[in-house]
């Protein structure tokens, strides 16, 4: 891997966030910086999801500071916002294409969106972007003519439409055959060299996120476990990490009285626990 820059361009200070009365992300600190791929994988529940939609400021938390190129998003007025959302792109996990446009209309529809530029014009970009994506000639296709694969790469373009200095991805190779989840992460790895964009990578994909990531977050059970590189999460001694890392279950004892509690909503004796 390359030497990157040690200038962060996405910094997060003791973030806390519930649903409900439900705590998700309890002071979670970590710093995104300029250049470089940053994954952010945990197990189911982790919280690695719920991170990515207050990164995208599309919830706003219990407490803490989200800051993105140098702005509070907090802070933000609506104008700033959109500004900011027209420097980052977005890839969804399902892709998230429009089913009635074809595979162009979909790319350029930010364009259409945020820019004031002439249909040639963006016809061109749109296919430079298709053509970054290995799907020159596909821009008449229906979303519903392309593989997985595909889907996943037409929706990349998309993202990378209005060349954005910040790029998100929501399980990039999810959903995939190894051999279309290593073309995607090839693809990830030449953008980054090419566009010199950020990209923030959420993913459970250990060999996809060993491949890419300049440094790992890992997440549990709402708190930051580990944040470094690849090889420092592979020799780290943590239990935890070991068993994220070798797919394996935690050994948790179970109380009798705390899981009868959680079954019917009663202890032993009948009695719920707000009511004692």
């Amino acid at each position: 891997m390359t030497e990157r820059s040690s200038t962060a361009v996405i910094e997060v200070e003791h973030l806390v966030a519930h649903y409900g009365e439900r705590k998700i992300l309890d002071d979670v600190t970590m710093d995104v910086r300029d250049g470089e791929i940053m994954v952010i994988m945990g197990g189911s529940g982790s919280g690695k999801s719920t991170l990515l939609r207050y990164l995208l400021a599309l919830d706003t938390p219990t407490s803490g500071t989200i800051r993105i190129l140098g702005k509070d998003l907090a802070g933000m007025s609506d104008r700033e916002m959109v500004a900011l959302r027209r420097r980052t792109g977005v890839a969804f996990q399902g892709g998230a294409l429009f089913s009635s446009l074809t595979v162009g209309e979909n790319v350029m529809l930010p364009l259409y969106e945020h820019t004031d530029l002439d249909p040639a014009t963006m016809e061109i970009m749109t296919r430079m972007k298709l053509e970054a994506v290995n799907l020159s000639g596909f821009e008449d296709l229906m979303p519903s003519e392309l593989s997985g694969g595909m889907l996943k790469r037409a929706a990349l373009a998309r993202a990378i439409i209005m060349d954005p200095q910040i790029l998100f991805m929501d399980e990039p190779s999810a959903g995939l055959d190894p051999v279309a989840s290593s073309a995607v992460d090839d693809l990830i790895l030449g953008l980054r060299q090419a566009l010199g964009m950020v990209i923030v990578a959420v993913t459970h994909e250990l060999e996809s996120a060993f491949k890419i990531a300049d440094r790992i977050t890992v997440l549990d059970q709402g708190h930051i476990l580990f944040i470094g590189t690849v090889e420092a999460l592979r020799k780290n001694p943590s239990e935890r990490i070991q068993n994220l890392l070798h797919r394996r279950m935690e050994d948790d004892p179970v109380d009798p009285d705390e899981y009868l509690i959680r079954l019917t909503g009663k202890d032993q004796q009948g009695v719920r626990p707000d009511e004692e």
